[in-house]
């Protein structure tokens, strides 16, 4: 099972040409099934890729309480690769000082300027996240649908603020194979606390995609083509 979800990965990565020889990539690592699996496939990729790259995982910690990431850093351990975990107050500056009524744009654009500088401190340029298959036609539709604009994340995202590279390079890997993959390995996971977590948009469009794909099978399959084929910057 390995060898198939990590061929996903190593297609997306050598079609966009997402890693160097020689450098190190941090792996963003949040504790959730996606981040989890991403890390597991690229250390897999690494024993056979002709790219050969080290991996240095990092982990944020929101505030939230009652979040547990021991099991994240015994993963790390048990893969042979460095972690580092480090402390924010993004929760109580979201949800208790600015009691935002649409937290998920600020949270996320401070949780991202803090992963960067994160991986400065360490001396690393380039992040991987776990944004899979389901998340860009997610994200597609978000824009269209809420915002009036066809737009998505791009597969390779150079930062000329902080001079940071991020790559995802889960985007051939759909949600049900990630689900899989986590359950017949059973990985870690560190449960999302978040007050947020359920009700946002995103969920929304989650809900709109399972009821058209009842009688529309392939209406995902369609959307993923339509980010490449359409000007798209990036893709």
């Amino acid at each position: 099972m390995i060898d198939k979800l990590t061929g996903r990965v190593r297609r997306c990565i050598d079609d966009y040409d997402m890693i160097e020889q020689g450098e190190t990539v941090a792996v963003g690592v949040s504790g959730g099934k996606d981040s989890v699996v991403l890390l597991c496939a690229l250390s897999h990729l690494q024993k056979y890729h002709p790219k050969k790259f080290d991996l240095h995982v990092v982990t944020l910690d929101m505030g939230l309480k009652g979040v547990d990431f021991g099991p994240i850093g015994e993963l790390c351990k048990e893969l042979n690769v460095p972690f580092t975990l480090k402390h924010s107050d993004i929760a109580r500056i979201v949800f208790d000082e600015r009691k935002e009524k649409n937290p998920c744009s600020l949270c996320s654009k401070m949780r991202r300027a803090a992963l960067c500088n994160m991986i400065k401190e360490l001396g690393i340029k380039k992040i991987a996240l776990a944004h899979h298959y389901d998340d860009a036609v997610e994200t597609f539709l978000l824009s269209l649908l809420f915002e009036g604009r066809i737009n998505c994340f791009q597969p390779v995202t150079h930062l000329d603020r902080t001079s940071v590279t991020q790559i995802r390079p889960m985007l051939y890997v759909e949600e049900k194979q990630v689900k899989r993959f986590r359950a017949t390995m059973q990985l870690p996971v560190v449960e999302n606390p978040c007050p947020m977590n359920g009700i946002s948009k995103r969920e929304d469009v989650k809900e709109l995609l399972k009821t058209l794909g009842i009688n529309h099978k392939d209406i995902k399959t369609k959307i993923f083509g339509a980010i490449k084929r359409l000007p798209v910057e990036g893709w």
